[in-house]
């Protein structure tokens, strides 16, 4: 092919453009693409497509077909739009798999259109099909190696929460704390539905998760008997949130901490204390009063009188915290 087919473009047939086989992006917003096709009506196609083009003899003779390196979504739009020609440019040099996959996946970096998940199959193709390393691909796509590396570990999460992350329902900041737990799946997913159902940040999922590994070295060098331990798992399984045993070395004697998230959460909390005294006989532990002030602490509609009571209690110093960040390890927001 004549090295002035690189720099021309030409007028292509849709129907003869097949589409790239290593287009790293899986995912298409339909919405987008017809946002995308009702521009391509009035203005036409403004950036041209880059194809390859190969010659397929058939039975009444040679057959021109182009296959696509970069613009899928021109591509997919051009014929919502009902375009029958789009303008394109002819690539020589670029027949390689290896090609194709590496222009696709810089073409969607550099618009930051692949989803997490996306991105890292496709650094994940390029390392497993082309043998390249973490190195090699990050400096054909501009990015570090660490990048790559870390990118490409979002794999090793479930299926459930890689869909998760497409879908938008988690971020990809969040996959940190999940992956800290990827040798503990009953934990981790312990956490992924705890981001989901409580909508945590990364920084309040990256603490469990911490709090969840400091737990398994516990564990191990503490003095649990695995009887305790028992109890512990039965205890957090009876009151749906975290619980933890702590004995003293060398007696008896120890202490139990039971985390919830809010005021709300530890009424339930009591509910089920109380349903398991009432079940054996004993008195129940007064529950009314965390309710009660479970529903004062919900905020009101503000009106004249208590805009002024705030407005008088914004003039007093709070006082200094005295909290120990060790509580921090005592009372947590965390429940299974």
């Amino acid at each position: 092919m004549p090295e002035d087919y690189n720099h021309s473009i030409f007028m292509i047939e849709v129907d003869k453009i097949k589409p790239n086989p290593y287009q790293p992006r899986q995912e298409f917003n339909e919405d987008r693409l017809r946002d995308l096709a009702d521009s391509i009506r009035q203005y036409g196609v403004l950036q041209p497509l880059v194809v390859t083009r190969k010659e397929v003899e058939r039975e009444d003779g040679l057959v021109a077909e182009y296959e696509l390196i970069a613009g899928e979504r021109r591509l997919r739009a051009s014929k919502v739009a009902g375009l029958s020609l789009v303008p394109a440019i002819i690539r020589s040099g670029e027949h390689a798999d290896k090609m194709k996959l590496e222009m696709a996946i810089v073409e969607n970096l550099q618009r930051e259109d692949l989803n997490p998940v996306d991105r890292a199959l496709s650094f994940s193709r390029l390392s497993k099909e082309f043998n390249l390393t973490h190195e090699a691909i990050a400096k054909k796509v501009g990015k570090s190696r660490v990048y790559v590396t870390n990118t490409t570990r979002i794999l090793a999460l479930p299926q459930e929460m890689l869909e998760a992350i497409v879908a938008g329902k988690i971020t990809e900041g969040h996959t940190r704390p999940l992956l800290m737990l990827i040798d503990k799946p009953e934990e981790q997913g312990s956490l992924f539905q705890e981001i989901m159902l409580k909508r945590l940040t990364v920084r309040e999922a990256e603490n469990l998760a911490r709090r969840i590994a400091y737990e398994r070295v516990r564990h191990r060098d503490t003095f649990l008997t695995p009887a305790v331990m028992e109890m512990e798992e039965k205890l957090t399984e009876k009151l749906g949130t975290r619980v933890r045993v702590e004995k003293k070395p060398g007696a008896q004697s120890g202490r139990v901490m039971i985390d919830f998230f809010t005021l709300q959460d530890l009424d339930k909390i009591l509910v089920s204390i109380n349903e398991g005294a009432t079940n054996v006989g004993q008195v129940p532990v007064v529950g009314q009063e965390i309710s009660e002030l479970a529903e004062s602490e919900m905020p009101s509609e503000p009106t004249e009188e208590n805009i002024g009571i705030v407005a008088e209690e914004e003039k007093i110093d709070a006082p200094e915290s005295t909290t120990d960040p060790e509580d921090l390890y005592i009372v947590r927001n965390f429940s299974l």
